[in-house]
């Protein structure tokens, strides 16, 4: 990661935040001296809140880590539409493992973090020189930047690895590579120092949308959970991950209605624990799903306002794990006939019917294995529901960790560490119960498997997939007919991008690249 050297100003510091109401109200300024800015409330507000604002990051987008992190497990296909249309190397080379250090698919994933993390420093800086911040006000927010700057680096450890630690704004060197080990354990100790400063209001409109006590936690579950995958020599961290999520589920976060978790006004979800938020028509990155996977001509079966893609769908062999008797499957995708007002099934450009079939067919198959698919084959992202008459980016939130994916940590944590299955049944039954009608299709008693599988069903677009299948050894697996071999156990890792180690020769490429 390149250190790049800021100016003394701030230059855009967007989103003050508010605590009187639960969405992000933006506010922009004018070039300010660093010394100077921050001496109110109101600036204190917009410092802070501009590292909330680098959250949008975490969505589904056309080359977001959420969407190469599918493309890149089983969840997300896009071989490319007849027409030329998303045929770009970048999603090829992702679903079939065969990306390098010059595949621009990755260059979002570790120069958007690394970025926001040079964002947090920045900030962290011009707070803790701020005299005139209350005390006990001081050692809240410089905690809540750590621990989204730790979020951050959770993003490059995962995908990464082996990446540089940067913590001072004014050291203006060129950072060295250092170990996942180091990183892993860095994030750790990080969010331990943190987690018991942060807010403890969890669940309220004031506290939406921030890095709260329970944010911090969940994270650190995540790490924990992952710790075999990340940092093996340190040993299983399995109890570790239970006592975290039992922190989180002690706190008055609830379970609600599935579908309250994504509808466009899903700020009321009580489940939520770290969420990114979005504004129809806000500046920035804002949530695109609509655009990024409809086809052109689904707004007219929709009733939107927009001119979407023709994009990001989901791999077959996913779709069809799911119970169709299973809600979310019917929620998560959009699939079949789409028909105008009048009722007839609408047609391609090419004049084939509109139907999203589960199934992708390639055609003109190349001596490489690769072709194109028809326009409307695919079933495409339908979530978080769209707005009638949406005419812009969306405005559901994107929750980065809610309460059900803690549930199920836990679970999984208990079935590895040999505690209580019944505790652990229980748990994913919990979820499972808002899934189905028929009490038949709860577990009597969960595998790892199960968990696995519901996972899949729980948490499908919200960008676990390839985290989950790394953990479960399923990642490098072949996929028919998109990936049919198995990949080099390089690919568990992302290449760090040429352009980051032509720009610092202190860094390290990761092994096999």
């Amino acid at each position: 990661m390149k250190k790049i050297k800021l100016p003394l100003y701030t230059l855009a510091l967007t989103v003050a935040l508010s605590t009187s109401c639960t969405k992000l109200d933006e506010t922009l300024y004018s070039q300010v001296a660093v010394d100077d800015f921050g001496t109110n409330q109101e600036q204190i507000n917009a410092l802070v809140g501009s590292i909330y604002s680098t959250l949008k990051l975490h969505c589904i987008d056309w080359d977001t880590y959420i969407t190469m992190d599918g493309l890149s497990s089983d969840m997300i296909a896009i071989p490319g539409y007849k027409g030329g249309d998303w045929s770009e190397p970048m999603y090829k080379e992702t679903m079939r493992h065969t990306w390098n250090a010059s595949s621009s698919g990755f260059n979002e994933s570790y120069f958007g973090p690394s970025a926001n993390i040079s964002l947090c420093n920045q900030i962290y800086y011009q707070i803790d020189i701020n005299n005139a911040i209350v005390p006990e006000l001081k050692v809240q927010i410089l905690a809540e930047i750590r621990a989204v700057r730790a979020f951050w680096y959770y993003i490059l450890v995962d995908h990464y690895g082996n990446v540089p630690i940067v913590t001072d704004f004014l050291d203006k060197s060129q950072p060295e590579t250092r170990t996942r080990a180091e990183v892993f354990n860095f994030i750790v100790n990080e969010l331990n120092e943190v987690k018991d400063k942060l807010r403890t209001d969890v669940a309220t409109p004031a506290s939406y949308g921030k890095m709260t006590r329970g944010a911090a936690y969940t994270l650190l579950a995540k790490m924990y959970l992952n710790a075999m995958s990340w940092n093996p020599a340190g040993g299983p961290k399995w109890q570790e991950c239970i006592d975290a999520c039992n922190e989180v589920l002690a706190m008055p976060y609830q379970l609600e209605k599935w579908d309250v978790n994504f509808v466009p006004n899903n700020n009321i979800s009580r489940e939520a624990i770290f969420s990114a938020v979005f504004k129809t028509g806000g500046s920035g990155r804002q949530n695109n799903i609509a655009l990024n996977t409809l086809h052109y001509f689904d707004p007219i079966a929709l009733g939107l306002n927009i001119s979407p893609w023709n994009g990001i769908a989901a791999t077959p062999s996913y779709v069809k794990e799911f119970d169709p008797a299973d809600s979310r499957y019917d929620a998560s995708f959009l699939i079949g006939e789409m028909r105008n007002p009048a009722g007839e099934i609408i047609l391609t450009p090419h004049g084939r019917p509109l139907i999203h079939t589960v199934d992708m067919v390639m055609n003109e198959v190349g001596s490489d294995g690769w072709g194109w698919i028809n326009q409307e084959e695919g079933a495409r992202i339908k979530k978080w529901p769209f707005e009638l008459g949406l005419s812009n980016s969306m405005e559901n939130d994107f929750h980065i960790f809610r309460l059900a994916d803690v549930y199920l940590m836990k679970a999984e944590a208990l079935v590895r560490n040999g505690g209580s299955n019944t505790e652990a049944t229980s748990l994913v039954n919990a979820i499972r119960a808002r899934a189905f009608t028929d009490p038949s299709k709860l577990y009597g008693s969960v595998t790892l498997e199960y968990i696995y599988k519901e996972r899949r069903f729980e948490l499908a677009w919200e960008g676990f997939t390839r985290q989950d299948m790394i953990r479960f050894d399923k990642f490098l697996q072949p996929r028919s007919p998109f990936k049919p071999y198995a990949s080099d156990p390089k690919y568990l890792l992302y290449a760090i991008p040429q352009a980051a180690i032509d720009a610092n020769n202190k860094l390290k490429q990761n092994p096999g690249y």
